[in-house]
């Protein structure tokens, strides 16, 4: 009994050392680099209207002076959250289980303290924003997809085997370009886990779907993926993103779709037991159809604030919130609550619906969203901050592919996408305002063929490369989250990048460099 006031000592000791470490360096970094508390900060390129889906930080609008003056060790505490994502269910999934909320706390606070005694009221900016701006935006669209989705059955004869797992696989790729690729993947997740539940071998199952469904098939038009929506609200024509990546996408989704084919097939055949046809169960139903309307709502208001301005409301300092985004949200909420209210409890019963995985990304995203900021502010400072090495070396489209994609495998793919966007325009000495003419949408007179080469390869990199681990895109952690809820053994972070996302993606991205960007 005496042990465990001992430990708690050691532990609040070493929260003290955790915390007075970076603040004490922190304000050394400031001190050295003092800003002006009243000083307006900046804002980087205008990325007002995009949508929710954005991701984790989407238009983290930190004091750029931040960005050039954090060293890169700033982002250690973001390091600390991805790394207790992955090894603690491996290594004490007991005390993970029970205690994951806490330690999201911890490194959100280990980040938060020293940042705010170092630069005060530019952080406190830069964390209201990102809370406020981004993060509660971006649980009010999974919540609200999340939500609508867990009304929608769909029941019957449908068994998992390789035809249709790579069939159901195809569906939600088509779909994603469409309604997004959290749309997509929370209407298509629970029949794939439903006919799928017999199965011993199907965590490669979910590893593919996150590759499709979840990011790839999002790859068509700026409604599939936010770096192609902030793309569309940078005047890239509506319309070109399918032109442009279409030839890739193509290949692509029929390679991996024949390699899961030939996998699953495999895994098929290990399945010593076979499911007995059920009486009443031929052919296909659906239930709480009428939820796909709401669905199409959650679409509807997410293109509305992202095409729209309606001005914007002050909520702290130079945080302001665009009106736009205000009625999207709400009327989000609208949509979440109308499917509550209008589907049947036994339709969410039968998709065994429980707001366990909501939750549990509520709040381990929470803390990424707030040990991001570093990380967010030093790639939107460009060549003036600590990546600036990484930023100068890009010169080819095979550069910009492998650079986006990195990034976008480990930060926000809005942002990263936004980096490597202007820093294209600048490399060519454009304004943002020739981006339509030199993609060809103006005539041929004014169509730069190196720019289309660039921004093709940026765009795919963001999009593609989402799929390389759970946090790279938005719908990743969901689809683990409720995949894990039905009884999948999914991977820890790194199990997911090393038995799926490097054997399967890296090859394919690199033919892919070979084929297109070479």
């Amino acid at each position: 009994a005496r042990r465990r006031p001992i430990a708690r000592g050691a532990l609040l000791v070493l929260m003290i050392g955790l915390l007075a470490g970076p603040a004490i360096a922190l304000a050394q970094t400031a001190a050295g680099h003092e800003t002006p508390a009243s000083a307006a900060p900046a804002e980087p390129a205008d990325t007002h209207g995009t949508p929710a889906e954005a991701g984790h930080g989407a238009n983290a609008a930190s004091h750029p002076s931040l960005g050039t003056v954090l060293p890169i060790w700033s982002a250690l505490p973001f390091a600390g959250i991805l790394l207790s994502i992955a090894l603690f269910p491996l290594l004490a999934p007991h005390f993970w289980h029970h205690h994951y909320p806490k330690v999201a706390a911890f490194w959100g606070l280990v980040f938060a303290v020293p940042f705010l005694i170092a630069f005060r009221g530019d952080a406190l900016q830069s964390i209201v924003h990102i809370a406020v701006i981004d993060y509660i935006p971006f649980i009010i669209l999974l919540l609200s997809l999340f939500t609508v989705s867990g009304g929608i059955y769909v029941g019957g004869a449908l068994r998992g085997s390789p035809g249709v797992n790579t069939l159901l696989l195809v569906i939600g790729t088509l779909l994603a370009s469409w309604i997004g690729t959290t749309g997509a993947a929370m209407v298509m997740i629970r029949p794939v886990l439903r006919a799928n539940a017999w199965r011993k071998h199907k965590v490669h199952v979910i590893a593919f779907f996150i590759f499709l469904v979840g990011n790839i098939g999002g790859s068509l038009t700026p409604l599939g993926d936010p770096p192609l929506f902030l793309g569309f609200l940078h005047g890239v024509p509506f319309f070109w993103v399918t032109k442009g990546l279409l030839p890739i996408v193509i290949p692509i989704v029929i390679l991996l779709s024949a390699v899961f084919f030939l996998l699953d097939s495999w895994y098929f055949r290990r399945e010593t037991e076979r499911p007995a046809a059920v009486p009443g169960q031929a052919g296909i139903r659906i239930e709480g159809v009428h939820n796909l309307l709401f669905l199409l709502g959650i679409m509807a208001a997410v293109l509305f604030s992202g095409t729209f301005k309606l001005g914007s409301l002050p909520v702290y300092g130079h945080v302001r919130v665009d009106v736009q985004n205000l009625v999207r949200d709400l009327f989000l909420l609208l949509m979440c609550w109308l499917s509550l209210r209008t589907t049947a409890r036994a339709t969410r019963r039968n998709n065994e619906f429980t707001w366990g995985p909501i939750r549990e990304v509520a709040i381990l995203f929470a803390g990424i969203f707030a040990t991001i900021i570093p990380a967010l502010a030093i790639l939107q400072a460009g060549e003036h901050g600590a990546l600036r090495g990484l930023i100068r070396a890009v010169n080819e489209p095979a550069h910009y592919f492998w650079a986006a994609g990195g990034l976008s495998s480990f930060l926000d793919n809005a942002p990263t996408y936004l980096t490597f966007f202007n820093t294209a325009l600048g490399k060519l000495g454009q304004p943002e305002s020739a981006v339509p003419g030199m993609l060809g949408h103006l005539g041929p007179e004014l169509r730069d063929p190196t720019f289309i080469r660039y921004l093709t390869a940026i765009s795919a990199g963001a999009v593609f490369m989402g799929a390389n681990t759970y946090i790279g895109n938005a719908p990743n952690f969901m689809i683990k989250s409720i995949a894990e809820e039905a009884g999948v053994k999914m991977p820890s972070f790194f199990g997911y990048m090393f038995r799926y996302a490097i054997p399967f993606l890296i090859p394919t991205f690199v033919l892919v460099t070979l084929v297109f960007f070479r």
